[in-house]
């Protein structure tokens, strides 16, 4: 069960600051514009009120964005299944959950590199499912043994067979984002179901920044957008090469790109659903390389966040990564510095908070179980001290008095078996020789010990055997087929 915890404690940016980037995004929009280039999304965009020009550069002025800012929703829920609570995005309700498309992996016994398969895919999925600080599942990695043509449709599979929580993922074409959509209805029991309670969403990565339209991603936009599930969009500028290389100036970029995605889904269908999605990257201006665990990059974030409130449209985030090769403690800084500031800023869908290394390179089943506890330690954080007449104490403080204890207190029992203490599972909090007559493991062992726990439990049966049944002769899966024990 997701329990609602709110940040909007951390603001990087004052109201004035925010205020000056906004317009400074307005302005860009309407001077520089975007490079479209493609029907029909001249034609659309120039039905809503854009300039077009003949080169194919679209320019939107601040009526317009105002315009699809009116009719884009302040609010998008994304469903799990079963006894999952939904993910309530909007105000400044925190959710957690993975990211990603990994083309390696971590082998869990071996810790050697490998090319990720379907079946990490499901086992990543069955984790997910069982670690209660992960909130939902973005594909992590890429199924480098199954066909392209096929991978969408086996990869969603996949992951609806082994969590219960809500997916989302990207299609690589229309027709495929379309097969998706199907296999989705067949799951939740038809298209009015699907959409009233959408247990799948897509991400697109529509924009190629600097300021130029994806047509190809577009097309899956459009597609999406049609369908009414709700999308993020994504959108990936990094510092000193595909945006500016200041801060502000990125922010004021990204704004500008996101704003006219709001623009564009808005006239294809008025109040579709969807996420604000910066995903804002800092570059090594030595190297030119791409840094995911920089601590700009938290702060980026946690801009774009109280941006996305700005506007009040829900926000799709990014915190966690790292450019640790290994679970190591880099990893552990890096993720932690990140996950907590973004998440105090109050990011509604912060994906890449769980299993990333390598800068989204690599994932490892170790480091989901470790996020996990980050995840856990940051949702404790927002929570806050609870003051209330119980939590005050002043009757047992009374009643034990001066000199005494407080071990044998009802009140002392009622809240170390609640929730006022975080317990990590991977922390070593014993003393130096229990811990070595326990084996002496460090964190990244213990991890592994919980990973593998968890691989072996039974798996319930989350698609029904007869609506698989249809799913597989309506679609080639090659994931096996899974039955009750």
């Amino acid at each position: 069960m997701v329990r609602s915890v709110s940040g909007g404690k951390y603001c990087v940016l004052s109201e004035r600051e925010l205020a000056q980037i906004h317009e400074a995004a307005l302005d860009v929009l309407m001077r520089v514009g975007v490079q479209v280039g493609g029907e029909p999304f001249l034609a659309i965009l120039s039905d809503t009120g854009c300039k077009v020009q003949k080169n194919g550069r679209v320019k939107v002025s601040p009526g317009v964005v105002a315009d699809a800012l009116e009719k884009v929703p302040n609010r998008v829920i994304l469903h799990g299944r079963g006894k999952i609570s939904p993910l309530d995005l909007g105000g400044r309700r925190v959710h957690l959950g993975t990211g990603g498309a990994a083309v390696n992996i971590l082998d869990l016994d071996t810790g050697e590199v490998r090319e990720p398969t379907l079946a990490d895919l499901g086992d990543i999925a069955w984790l997910v499912e069982n670690l209660e600080n992960i909130h939902f599942l973005l594909r992590p990695v890429v199924a480098r043994d199954v066909p392209p043509e096929i991978l969408d449709v086996n990869k969603f599979y996949t992951c609806l067979a082994n969590t219960n929580k809500h997916v989302m993922a990207s299609a690589a074409s229309p027709e495929s984002a379309r097969a998706v959509i199907e296999l989705a209805e067949m799951v939740a029991g038809g298209k009015k179901e699907l959409r009233d309670k959408p247990i799948i969403s897509f991400v697109t990565s529509w924009m190629i920044s600097p300021l130029k339209l994806d047509l190809k991603s577009a097309e899956v936009l459009a597609t999406v957008i049609e369908s009414g599930i709700p999308v993020a969009l994504s959108s990936a500028p990094v510092t000193g090469s595909t945006a500016p290389a200041t801060l502000a100036g990125l922010l004021v970029q990204v704004h500008a790109e996101e704003l006219f995605g709001i623009v564009l889904t808005q006239a294809i269908r008025a109040g579709a659903p969807v996420l604000y999605g910066p995903v804002p990257a800092v570059a090594d201006m030595r190297t030119m390389s791409y840094l995911g665990g920089a601590i700009e990059s938290a702060l980026l974030n946690a801009a774009c966040v109280q941006l996305g409130g700005l506007i009040d449209v829900p926000t799709y985030s990014d915190a966690g990564l790292t450019d640790s090769k290994l679970p190591d403690i880099q990893a552990g800084y890096e993720k932690a510095a990140n996950i907590i500031l973004v998440a105090m800023a109050g990011g509604n869908y912060i994906h890449h908070s769980a299993g990333m290394l390598e800068s989204m390179l690599t994932a490892a089943y170790e480091q989901f179980v470790i996020d996990n506890d980050i995840n856990g330690m940051a949702l404790r954080a927002l929570r806050g001290i609870e003051v209330s007449e119980d939590t005050l104490a002043t009757g047992v403080i009374e009643e034990v008095g001066p000199g005494g204890n407080y071990l044998t207190q009802r009140h002392t029992l009622d809240h170390i078996r609640g929730d006022e203490y975080y317990l990590p599972a991977t922390a070593d909090r014993m003393s130096r020789a229990s811990r070595e007559q326990a084996g002496g493991l460090d964190a990244r062992e213990r991890a592994r010990e919980i990973v593998r726990e968890i691989l072996i439990r039974e798996r319930p049966t989350l698609i029904p055997p007869e609506v698989d049944k249809q799913i597989r002769a309506r679609f080639n899966i090659v994931a096996p087929r899974r039955t009750a024990e």
